[in-house]
C-alpha cells in the first residue's frame, strides 16, 4: 500500500480496512535506521483519538519513541522493523510490560515506499479478555486439582496459590474464625515478592474498624490503606504485614462466621468486579470441595466408629458369655444343645465337649419333665420372661433346682439359668445381715453399717460409714475394694484390726475394736467398730457384717475429764499443801513476833519456848518441802537485747568442758544474725540444759552442733507453730544420739516427764524451757528420728534495736576469779537466806565465801582460776543442772575438791542413789549451824 499527502488522513485509513471498530487504536509510524542499517527507533507520523487512551501518549504525534516514557520492551521495535524491511503485514498478540503488563491485539502493515520504512498499526486493548481468559483457565484447573486433594488442608493452600498467581498478588491466606474474641487464626499461608505471613493468631481490630462488616456477610474491599475511613488509622500496621489493598471474604456455615479468605497486596490497587466475582467463586469451590472432604472424613469416622462399637459389643457379649454367673446356652427347636458358657463346668460339672450335642431333655428330672417341654415349646412362638423352675442333674448325679427364661431367634433358642441355691443363700445372707444390723441400730444410736464379701474383698457400706470412712457414697453403695475402705485407717492402729479381723474369720463370734481414722485434711476420727463373721454350710467364712460408731467426741470428753481429774488433783494437793504451809508460818511468825517484844521488854526467861516453837513449825514446814519440789516455779524475767551469736561465743568453753572431751562440739553462727530481747541468763541456763540433755543421749560419744539462723515465718508456717507472722531467730542443738520417738516428743514438754533413769533428771528441763520461750514470745520445736538423732530448735522474735555489748556474767567471772587468797568455799544455792546463814558461818570461821544463786552461775566458778577450797550446795538447783551435776562438771576440772551436799531431798533422791563418790557428804536441810559449821571444818580438813 502506498500512502501520498492526500491519504494521511484517519477516515482513509478506517475506510481501506472495511469500517473497522473505531474504539481501535491506529497510528502510522516511521522507523529510523541505525549505523548497521538495522531500525533502532520510529517516529509517530499519524496517531488517532484511541491511541492515547490505549497506548497512554499524550501528543505522540511527530516524536520518536524511545523519547517517550514508558519505553517498550525491543521486541516491539524488532516486529515493526521486520515489517518495514520485509514489506509484510503481521497480526499478533502480547503483552507490554511497561504498560502495566497490558495485553493487545496487533495488526501491523507497511504502507508508503520502501524508503519511507513507514508502518501503519492497528491496535485493540484485550487484557479484560485476557484476565477472564485467564481466570476461567484457573478455575478449570482449580476444579480439576481439588478433586485430585485428600485433605482440605492441601485445598486451601492449592486455592491460596492459584489466586496469588492468576490475581498478581503477594499475600493469600485462609484462617478460622473465632467470632465472640473477633480473631483470626492461620496456620500458613501463600506468599511471593518477600510478603510478611499472617501465620499466628492476629486480632481483627488491631486493623481497622470493618469487623461488623464481615458478621454481616459483606466482603471488605480496600483499594488503599491509606485513605479508607475504616483503615487509615490502622495503615501502618497493615502495610507491615504487605496488606496496602486487600479483599477479605467470610466464610459462613450454617449461619455462623467460621472462616477468612483474605488477599492482600503492596501496592494500592484498583479491584475490578471481575476480580472479585472471581474471589468469590475460587473460596465457593474450594470450600465445597473442603465440605465434601469433610463430610467423607465424618462418613469414614461414622465407619471406623460403627466398626468399634460393633467389635467392642462383640467382646463385650463374648465377655458377658465367658463371665455370666449363670447357665447360657444355645440350643436348636429340637432341644439339642450347641453351644455352652463355662458357668456349665462350675455349676454343673460338665465340660463343653459333655454336653454340646446332646438334648437337655436328657438332663431334666423325671418329675419336672411334661411341664418343662411344655415351657420349651412356648419359647418358640414367644420368649419366656417369667423365669420358669425346674431341676437339672449335676454331673455327680445330684439335682439342682435352676431359673429359666429364653427366646427363639433366627432359628435358634436362647436361654439363661440362673442358679436358685445361690439366690436361697443369699436370701439367707441378707436375713442374717438385716438382724444383725437391726439388732446394731435398736442398741446404738448414730451406727453406719457395712458389710463385706470376703470372696472378693469388697465392702458396701451407706452413706453414714462413706462419709467417716472417707470413701464415696456412690462408690459406697456399688462396693469399693478393701484396700480403699481400709485405706484410711491409721497405720499405728492398723496391725491390732488386722489382727481382730483374723481372728473373728476363725471365731465366727461378734468381735468390737476402737481405732482411728485419718481425714483428707489430716484431722484423726476414731471409730467403734462392731462386726460378726458369717459362714458357708462348710465353715467357710463368706461374709463380714458390721456397724460403726463414731466415738471421736466421747474421746474428746475423756481426755477432758482425765485432765479435769489431774487438775483436781494437783489442786487438792497444793490446797492443802497451802493449808498446812499457813498454819506453820503462824507458828513461826507468831514464834519470831514474841520473841522480838520479849527482847524489847527485856524479858528473856521465854525466849527458849518461843525458839523452840519457831524451829519445830520450821520443821514441819521442812518436811512439806519434799512435796512441792514436784512442781516448777515461774520465774521473772528480765529481757535484755542480745547478740545470741556472742552468747553462744561466750558460753562455748563451759559448754565443752560439761560435755566432756569424748563429744566434739561444732558452733555454726548465721552472719548477719538478729538480736532478740530476751532474759540472756534464762536462755544460757537453756542452752546448757539442751547441750547437757545432747551428751545425755550420746552416752559412747558423738556430735553436738550448735547452729542460729535468720528465719522469715509466713502465715502458713507461723500457723503450724503457734505464733505470730513475721521474723524470727532460730538457736538449734542437734545431737546424733539415740533419737527420740513421736510419742515420746509428744510428751517432751510435759512437767516431770522424763525418760531418764530416777535420779539422773527430773522432767523440768524441757517444760522449763518450754515455757520460757513462750514467755518471752517465741517457741520451741523439736525434730527427732530414732537412731538418727534429735534437734531442738528456740524460735525468738527478732529485736529492731540495738545490743548492749555490756556482759553482767562477764564481770561475775572477773569478780569470782579475784575472790581472797585465803581457804575459800564456793556456796551454790538459790534460797539468798540459806546462802546467808552459811557465809555466816564461814566468815565466823574464818573462811572467804564465794557465792552462786544457780547451777550455771555456779559452773562458771568452778570452771575459772577462782581458789575454791570446798563446794557446798543445794541439790535441786535451777539452770538445767541439779547440785550433783554440776559438782562432777566442776570436779572434771578440779579432781578431789570435797562438796558438801545440803538438800530438802531425802538422801538418795538426786545425789546418786547412795553412790556418793569420795569427797562428798550430804546434809539434810533444815539443819543447825553448829552441826554445818562442825560438817565444813571436817571436810577441809580432809584436803
Amino acid at each position: 500500500m502506498d500512502i501520498d499527502n492526500n491519504e494521511r488522513s484517519e477516515w482513509f485509513y478506517r475506510g481501506s480496512l472495511g469500517g473497522l471498530d473505531v474504539d481501535l487504536g491506529f497510528c502510522v509510524i516511521e522507523l529510523r535506521p541505525a549505523s548497521d542499517g538495522q531500525p533502532d527507533d520510529y517516529r509517530f507520523i499519524e496517531v488517532n483519538a484511541a491511541f492515547e487512551r490505549h497506548a497512554g501518549l499524550k501528543d505522540a504525534a511527530g516524536h520518536w519513541r524511545r523519547s517517550l516514557a514508558p519505553v517498550p520492551e525491543q521486541v516491539w521495535f524488532d516486529r515493526y522493523a521486520a515489517i518495514a524491511l520485509t514489506r509484510r503485514a503481521m497480526h499478533f498478540e502480547d503483552i507490554a510490560t511497561t504498560h502495566g503488563r497490558r495485553h493487545f491485539d496487533v495488526f501491523a502493515y507497511p504502507v508508503g515506499t520502501p524508503e519511507q520504512r513507514r508502518v501503519a498499526v492497528l491496535f485493540s486493548d484485550i487484557s479484560a479478555r485476557k484476565q477472564e481468559e485467564t481466570r476461567q483457565a484457573a478455575l478449570f484447573t482449580l476444579t480439576d486439582q481439588l478433586a485430585q486433594c485428600e485433605d482440605t488442608a492441601s485445598m486451601t493452600d492449592l486455592a491460596c496459590r492459584i489466586l496469588g498467581e492468576t490475581l498478581d498478588v503477594q499475600l493469600v491466606g485462609y484462617g478460622t474464625v473465632d467470632a465472640v474474641a473477633e480473631t483470626l487464626t492461620v496456620e500458613r499461608d501463600w506468599t511471593t515478592g518477600g510478603a510478611r505471613s499472617l501465620a499466628g493468631t492476629v486480632a481483627f481490630r488491631d486493623f481497622g474498624t470493618y469487623t461488623e462488616d464481615f458478621k454481616r456477610g459483606d466482603t471488605v474491599v480496600v483499594l488503599d490503606a491509606r485513605l479508607d475511613a475504616r483503615t487509615r488509622d490502622h495503615a501502618a500496621a497493615l502495610e507491615a504485614r504487605s496488606a496496602r489493598a486487600f479483599v477479605n471474604t467470610p466464610v459462613f456455615e450454617r449461619g455462623e462466621f467460621v472462616a477468612l479468605l483474605y488477599l492482600s497486596t503492596v501496592l494500592p490497587r484498583d479491584w475490578s468486579d471481575a476480580e472479585l466475582q472471581f474471589i468469590r467463586e475460587v473460596a465457593a469451590r474450594t470450600r465445597a470441595a473442603t465440605a465434601r472432604i469433610e463430610a467423607q472424613d465424618r462418613v469414614r469416622a461414622l465407619a471406623a466408629s460403627l466398626e468399634r462399637q460393633v467389635r467392642a459389643r462383640t467382646r463385650e457379649l463374648d465377655r458377658a458369655w465367658q463371665l455370666s454367673q449363670e447357665l447360657l446356652v444355645v440350643a436348636r427347636p429340637d432341644g439339642i444343645i450347641e453351644s455352652v458358657n463355662p458357668m456349665w463346668s462350675q455349676l454343673l460339672g460338665y465340660a463343653a465337649g459333655d454336653i454340646v450335642g446332646t438334648s437337655f431333655v436328657d438332663y431334666v428330672h423325671p418329675e419336672d419333665i411334661d411341664r418343662t417341654l411344655a415351657a420349651f415349646a412356648g419359647i418358640l412362638e414367644r420368649p419366656l420372661t417369667t423365669p420358669f423352675e425346674y431341676r437339672f442333674r449335676h454331673k455327680d448325679g445330684s439335682w439342682r433346682w435352676f431359673a429359666w427364661t429364653g427366646a427363639f431367634e433366627e432359628g435358634k433358642v436362647y436361654a439363661a439359668g440362673r442358679d436358685l441355691a445361690r439366690d436361697r443363700e443369699h436370701e439367707e445372707a441378707l436375713n442374717d445381715a438385716a438382724d444383725f444390723t437391726r439388732l446394731a441400730l435398736t442398741s446404738v444410736g448414730g451406727v453406719g453399717v457395712w458389710t463385706c464379701d470376703l470372696l472378693q474383698d469388697r465392702y458396701v457400706c451407706d452413706s453414714a460409714i462413706a462419709a467417716l470412712y472417707g470413701v464415696d457414697p456412690v462408690r459406697g453403695s456399688q462396693g469399693v475394694d478393701k484396700s480403699e475402705f481400709l485405706g484410711k485407717v491409721h497405720p499405728d492402729d492398723m496391725p491390732k484390726l488386722q489382727e481382730e479381723i483374723a481372728r473373728s474369720l476363725s471365731s465366727g463370734t461378734d468381735m468390737a475394736l476402737e481405732y482411728r481414722l485419718i481425714q483428707p485434711d489430716g484431722k484423726v476420727r476414731w471409730v467403734l467398730s462392731r462386726w460378726r463373721t458369717y459362714q458357708d454350710d462348710s465353715g467357710r467364712p463368706v461374709r463380714r457384717t458390721g456397724v460403726g460408731i463414731e466415738i471421736t467426741h466421747q474421746h474428746k470428753l475423756e481426755e477432758q475429764l482425765r485432765q479435769a481429774q489431774k487438775m483436781e488433783a494437783v489442786g487438792q494437793l497444793t490446797g492443802g499443801l497451802a493449808h498446812d504451809f499457813n498454819n506453820l508460818l503462824a507458828g513461826i511468825t507468831g514464834a519470831l513476833d514474841l520473841m522480838q517484844l520479849r527482847i524489847r521488854q527485856g524479858r528473856f526467861g521465854d525466849m527458849d519456848r518461843f525458839m523452840t516453837v519457831a524451829q519445830g513449825a520450821a520443821r514441819r514446814a521442812a518436811a512439806l518441802t519434799h512435796r512441792l519440789l514436784a512442781f516448777s516455779r515461774r520465774q521473772t524475767l528480765d529481757p535484755k537485747p542480745t547478740d545470741i551469736n556472742q552468747l553462744v561465743a561466750g558460753m562455748e568453753e563451759l559448754i565443752r568442758r560439761t560435755i566432756g572431751p569424748h563429744i566434739a562440739l561444732e558452733v555454726v553462727g548465721a552472719i548477719g544474725l538478729w538480736p532478740t530481747l530476751i532474759d540472756p541468763g534464762q536462755l544460757e541456763n537453756a542452752l546448757l540444759n539442751l547441750c547437757i540433755n545432747a551428751r545425755d543421749a550420746m552416752p559412747d560419744g558423738g556430735r553436738i552442733t550448735i547452729e542460729t539462723a535468720n528465719k522469715w515465718l509466713d502465715h502458713f508456717t507461723s500457723a503450724q507453730y503457734d505464733i505470730p507472722e513475721g521474723q524470727y531467730l532460730s538457736l538449734c542443738v542437734t545431737d546424733v544420739g539415740a533419737g527420740m520417738t513421736p510419742q515420746v516428743v509428744a510428751r517432751a514438754f510435759e512437767p516431770f516427764f522424763t525418760t531418764k533413769p530416777i535420779g539422773e533428771g527430773t522432767g523440768l528441763g524441757l517444760s522449763m524451757i518450754h515455757g520460757f520461750a513462750r514467755q518471752s514470745g517465741g517457741q520451741v520445736r523439736i525434730y527427732s528420728e530414732v537412731g538418727q538423732g534429735t534437734t531442738v530448735c528456740l524460735y525468738l522474735p527478732r529485736y529492731y534495736g540495738s545490743v548492749d555489748a555490756h556482759d553482767p556474767a562477764y564481770e561475775r567471772r572477773a569478780e569470782a576469779r579475784h575472790a581472797g587468797d585465803g581457804e575459800t568455799v564456793l556456796i551454790v544455792d538459790d534460797e539468798p537466806s540459806v546462802r546467808m546463814l552459811v557465809r555466816e558461818v564461814l566468815e565466823d570461821l574464818g573462811y572467804n565465801a564465794l557465792e552462786a544463786a544457780d547451777s550455771v552461775a555456779g559452773l562458771k566458778i568452778l570452771q575459772s582460776d577462782a581458789q575454791i577450797d570446798l563446794l557446798v550446795t543445794d541439790v535441786g538447783l535451777p539452770g538445767g543442772m541439779n547440785g550433783r551435776q554440776m559438782a562432777d562438771a566442776g570436779r572434771a576440772g578440779r579432781p578431789g575438791l570435797n562438796v558438801l551436799f545440803i538438800t530438802g531431798y531425802a538422801e538418795n533422791s538426786l545425789i546418786g542413789n547412795g553412790r556418793m563418790e569420795p569427797g562428798m557428804q550430804v546434809m539434810t536441810k533444815p539443819f543447825a549451824m553448829d552441826a554445818l559449821a562442825a560438817r565444813i571444818k571436817e571436810l577441809i580438813g580432809k584436803r
